[in-house]
């Protein structure tokens, strides 16, 4: 590799020598191409922050691999311990289904713009003033005010019509 040139240059010039051929060798030992090209890039990734180092191996192209395969070790380790996890703890407890008030009430702020939807959720489901809201959006309370003031129009209009269709 040229060292004289900049790192993103010699990062480049590897990346455009090696990347294929690392996703198919990774690929045989990953769960598919996917997950190769998922190692192979969080590979690439790390290099970036150990270029000045990995540029003066005698194969750069070697630590990717080696680097690619513990990822994908890491993956499956990562795997078998959710799957034991399951196991031991077993599967979530059942919640209720929720009401149909609670899913008129989704559905009807899933129609306001989001900076209403934001207000309403903040101040009215959450309990922030009207000062914590405005601080937590980075708006002037009076954005505030006004967005909750068109929200509870909006959800006036929006729950008395679900409310007919029953």
């Amino acid at each position: 590799m040229d060292q004289s040139s900049g790192p993103h240059e010699g990062v480049s010039d590897l990346y455009a020598a090696c990347y294929r051929r690392l996703v198919g060798v990774v690929a045989l030992v990953a769960d598919g191409h996917a997950e190769a090209e998922e190692c192979v890039q969080e590979a690439f990734v790390r290099l970036l922050g150990r270029w000045q180092h990995v540029s003066r191996l005698e194969s750069p192209e070697v630590w990717l691999r080696t680097v690619a395969f513990r990822l994908v070790s890491n993956r499956r380790r990562k795997a078998r311990h959710a799957v034991r996890a399951l196991w031991r703890h077993g599967p979530a407890a059942d919640e209720p289904a929720p009401s149909a008030d609670r899913m008129d009430l989704i559905q009807a702020l899933r129609a306001l713009p989001v900076g209403q939807r934001q207000a309403v959720v903040m101040h009215h489901l959450l309990g922030l003033s009207i000062d914590e809201t405005a601080e937590a959006l980075k708006v002037a309370p009076g954005t505030v005010k006004s967005r909750l003031s068109r929200a509870r129009s909006a959800l006036a209009g929006l729950l008395r019509e679900e409310a007919m269709h029953v």
